[in-house]
């Protein structure tokens, strides 16, 4: 292997050679074993080793396929001169794990910074797109701090069913409502089952997936414009091949994640993703990833910036009609900071070892109806707003441009469930006595009630009010949403009820006051009638009595932190050191 005259690293410098190069009978048994697969020395003598993290499972279908989206990235580590090895992790498929994937993202961080610590490697790739797989994969090896590449799994193609397209989640919710007000057939809901979803690949609407890979691209984690290529695009494969040869001179060129995600690009994040039209998730997942960074974001620096940021992607669930799909031809993600210009710090170093703004030299828009121009956006302010008050001293999340206008200043009593069992009582009651300003609202849902903060925060409508036609209501929760919902769903409360924060000390018939342009959430009760019900309120049972479970519920923070367990920030303690060989 020829080393680069400018590469700042020489073999002896790397990890793997302190596995690999010694004369003792430790690195004996590694290159004995490594000889074991059927490896020669020169498979790996004076190259980098580099690990590909695959999230690949028979129960993921947004990952199905990385089986051969592997051999790819492999076929570009060969071919810049370095030695792959393929190191599985959890899949997290958002569609199967219960009773949410949101419980085990900290897990596959964990495993992540562990696999790449404890196995002799010098660079990562990352294989990720679902939904928890991009924040879990990205926190884990910012903590490992090795150089590493994002690799997206891409959005699927466009859904379609008797000639209507048709968006994955997005258009689910909303023909279920149709379905259960009684306008729509079992034969053409059957039919939307089978349209849906037509090839691998993660949703192709705006959801928490295509705003999270967005975000890792927006960060300088992946190759310029990797984000927006739909899975089954051939683009998509020499993008793994290139992403395999680009890791292998970061390692050479030392490029360490600690160079790449600074105060600046997390920055550069919040905005993109505000003018994506991003999913309330990526709020969680920002703050906790920035943390893991050492850059101490806060749910008012997303809310700020989200005031001077328009929704510029004309993308469903805050657009009205295109999907990823339409967003990758007309120009995908470097078409969509090219328009955001200054908005940006274009000084920022990525992984492809150039500027964010070299990175986008030649970006176009080629459909401004898909990627908007900032003085005609879809929505004149950022994607998510943040709401405090009595009810969420601590912060809520509402998406304002995928809810009804006529709910930005709302007020109505609350109709109160406690858990999700009783919430579908309420929803499947044709004759509840309810009006159009109810506001809906369930607790217990968040980190430790949950248990992991489900994706329930989305709340069907009520058959009481389907029936008359209403499609949209004021719902609250101290729970999630799938990106791909839309409405008027105030989520995240936090302090949540489980743990005693204010919610959980509302009543059915309290009047809830919503008032999105001030970022106010409040419950008219006089502060003496709260204190009586704080001291009347009583914790409820632990989750669970051992496990991982039980280790979640010791540790996990509350959303307005990022949901990371407290120990694994990045100012809880100096930094992990490298193994002992011995």
């Amino acid at each position: 292997m020829t080393v680069s005259k400018t590469s700042k690293k020489k073999y002896s410098d790397l990890r793997s050679a302190r596995w690999m190069a010694p004369d003792d009978l430790r690195s004996f048994g590694h290159r004995s074993r490594t000889m074991q697969m059927g490896y020669a020395p020169v498979d790996w003598e004076g190259k980098p080793i580099i690990a590909i993290i695959n999230t690949w499972s028979d129960a993921q279908p947004c990952h199905m396929h990385f089986k051969q989206r592997v051999e790819d990235i492999k076929r570009g580590v060969l071919q810049a001169g370095g030695f792959p090895l393929e190191l599985p992790a959890l899949s997290l498929s958002e569609n199967f794990v219960k009773p949410t994937t949101m419980l085990y993202r900290n897990m596959l961080a964990m495993e992540t910074e562990e696999l790449l610590r404890s196995h002799p490697v010098d660079g990562a790739v990352l294989m990720g797109g679902c939904d928890k797989t991009t924040p879990g994969l990205v926190m884990g090896a910012l903590s490992m701090g090795i150089p590493f590449v994002y690799v997206t799994a891409g959005p699927m193609l466009r859904g379609n069913y008797k000639g209507q397209v048709l968006g994955s989640g997005t258009d689910g919710f909303k023909f279920w409502d149709e379905r259960r007000a009684g306008t729509m057939s079992k034969e053409d809901w059957i039919g939307v089952e089978g349209g849906i979803a037509r090839s691998y690949g993660h949703c192709m609407t705006m959801g928490t997936a295509s705003t999270m890979t967005a975000i890792a691209e927006a960060l300088g984690l992946t190759l310029p414009g990797a984000s927006s290529i739909p899975a089954a695009d051939a683009n998509h494969q020499r993008m793994c091949a290139a992403a395999g040869r680009r890791i292998v001179q970061m390692v050479w060129d030392d490029l360490t994640p600690d160079q790449v995600v600074t105060e600046a690009a997390v920055k550069n994040a919040v905005t993109v993703a505000m003018a994506m039209g991003c999913s309330t998730n990526a709020i969680i997942h920002l703050i906790a990833i920035a943390r893991r960074a050492g850059v101490p974001l806060e749910l008012d620096d997303l809310d700020r910036i989200g005031h001077t940021t328009p929704v510029i992607a004309n993308v469903r669930p805050s657009g009205k009609t295109y999907l990823m799909e339409d967003f990758f031809y007309a120009g995908g993600l470097r078409g969509l900071m090219k328009t955001l210009g200054d908005k940006l710090d274009l000084s920022v170093l990525t992984v492809s070892g150039e500027t964010l703004g070299q990175g986008l030299e030649g970006a176009e828009v080629y459909n401004a109806d898909v990627i908007r121009p900032l003085d005609n956006p879809v929505y004149h302010e950022g994607s998510l707003a943040v709401l405090r008050g009595n009810l969420a001293p601590d912060g809520a999340v509402i998406k304002p441009a995928a809810c009804d206008p006529k709910f930005y200043r709302h007020s109505g009593p609350a109709l109160v469930a406690d858990s999700y069992a009783e919430l579908k009582k309420i929803i499947d009651d044709e004759d509840l006595d309810m009006s159009p300003d109810t506001v809906l609202v369930l607790r217990n849902a968040g980190p430790q009630g949950g248990p992991g903060m489900p994706e329930w925060g989305m709340i069907p409508m009520p058959k009481a009010l389907l029936k008359h036609g209403h499609r949209d209501m004021l719902r609250l929760s101290d729970a999630r949403m799938s990106g791909t919902s839309f409405g008027a769903c105030v989520l995240h409360v936090a302090p949540e009820a489980y743990v005693g924060g204010p919610l959980a000390l509302l009543r059915s018939g309290d009047i809830v006051d919503v008032d999105i342009p001030n970022r106010s959430l409040n419950m008219r009760v006089p502060e003496a009638e709260l204190a009586r019900r704080r001291a009347e309120w009583t914790p409820p049972p632990p989750r669970y009595g051992r496990g991982y479970g039980w280790m979640f519920a010791k540790h996990i923070e509350q959303a307005d932190k990022g949901c990371d367990f407290d120990f694994l920030k990045a100012e809880f303690g100096p930094p992990t050191g490298e193994p002992e060989i011995n």
